[in-house]
């Protein structure tokens, strides 16, 4: 066995990784913490503010129990049993529901036993959003009925926060709409949405992850720069035609040997004579 003694800079760099350790599980068991805090009041308060949102509904008419936001989308408040069928008129043909599953009151097989597909993602409610993952799921699920003609019934317990965050990530994806206008939006069609901070930063992150990934992918032709364009050329250049770049098709990048020789062919065979080798090359290289 062989020991060897750290010098300062090792031991500078456990010393470092020990304490971000300790830091991250420090946040960790805060972020527990949080959720088993967050929790438990959500138990608490999910009947006496279910009761509420039912009164309301009863005794305001602009206080709906879902509402319309595009075509095929219905966002809304947790259904009970008996709107299963309604729903089932309306056209819907999936429902994603965000509860936790103590304050989920329809069973996935009374969705089933109607034709309706039934997508769950147990979110916990007022301060947390769905994953990355989940929102991708949920917005495909969306995406796919209502490619068929069908409508999604997006719910969480009140149609405000949970729900929200997947129907705004849908109409960032499929309506090309920036966050902020998705909220307003929305805003329009069911005027009490509210998002808590977390919520709010998920569909910011979710656009940003779409734009890279739309960013990065390929396109079906590319642009070649050569070294000459950054050299310039021999002659002189008056318009500003001469710093336009060409968009080539991927063929040039795939075979440049190939593409070179056959530029040097051309510029041989038009220039009509047979000067000195190293100027011809040289036009060539503008090619």
């Amino acid at each position: 066995m062989k020991i060897e003694e750290l010098d300062d800079s090792t031991k500078s760099i456990v010393e470092s990784k020990t304490s971000s350790d300790k830091e991250r599980r420090l946040i960790e068991v805060r972020v527990d913490a949080k959720r088993a805090l967050v929790g438990a009041g959500a138990r608490i308060l999910f009947y006496p503010t279910l009761l509420y949102n039912v009164f309301r509904n009863k005794i305001q008419a602009e206080f709906r129990w879902w509402d319309q936001i595009d075509q095929f989308l219905l966002l809304g408040a947790v259904p009970f049993p008996k709107d299963v069928p309604r729903l089932k008129q309306l056209g819907v043909g999936g429902v994603i529901t965000l509860n936790e599953p103590y304050e989920t009151l329809v069973p996935t097989s009374l969705y089933y036993a109607h034709g309706i597909d039934h997508l769950e993602i147990p979110t916990r409610d007022y301060l947390f959003a769905p994953s990355f993952v989940d929102i991708n799921r949920a917005v495909n699920f969306i995406h796919r009925n209502a490619s068929i003609g069908q409508t999604t019934y997006v719910h969480c317990k009140a149609g405000r926060g949970r729900s929200t965050t997947i129907v705004l990530c849908y109409l960032v994806e499929y309506k090309h709409m920036s966050p902020a206008a998705a909220l307003e939006y929305v805003r329009s069609r069911r005027p009490r949405v509210l998002l808590a901070p977390s919520q709010w930063k998920a569909v910011q992150e979710y656009q940003q992850q779409h734009m890279a990934s739309k960013a990065i992918s390929v396109s079906g032709d590319a642009v070649l720069i050569t070294k000459a364009d950054l050299e310039g050329y021999d002659s002189p250049c008056t318009d500003d035609s001469c710093k336009e770049l060409t968009v080539v098709p991927r063929m040039m990048r795939r075979r440049p040997m190939m593409a070179r020789l056959s530029c040097l062919f051309s510029s041989l065979k038009v220039s009509g004579n047979y000067g000195p080798v190293m100027r011809q090359l040289t036009e060539a290289r503008a090619c």
